[in-house]
């Protein structure tokens, strides 16, 4: 009389044991697969990789330079002036159709 291992043999019972170590492994990768790229999604695009921030206003690149000493006072004082009166620049679509 045969219990326990349904008349599979020892090597059926290794290779049943070996299926399931190769399952779980498979899920727990999917698991941590779908948590990884949910909080990669989630997260929103990544601002580490040395590109310039957006909040960094014509202002403060404005205030930068004439900290620097890369413009002098005349200049940073018209320019500043120029940012006051003008708005942002036009969509490059609005240009197109007024050209024609």
């Amino acid at each position: 009389m045969m219990y326990g291992n349904y008349g599979t043999g020892m090597w059926g019972v290794l290779l049943m044991v070996v299926f399931m170590i190769v399952g779980g492994l498979l899920l727990w990768g999917l698991i941590v697969a779908g948590v990884v790229t949910a909080a990669h999604y989630l997260r929103g695009p990544d601002r580490s990789r040395g590109m310039p921030e957006t909040g960094t206003s014509a202002r403060q690149v404005l205030a930068q330079r004439f900290a620097q000493g890369d413009i002098d006072e005349n200049e940073y004082t018209r320019r500043l002036h120029v940012l006051d009166t003008t708005g942002p620049p036009p969509h490059p679509a609005d240009t197109t159709q007024q050209r024609r």
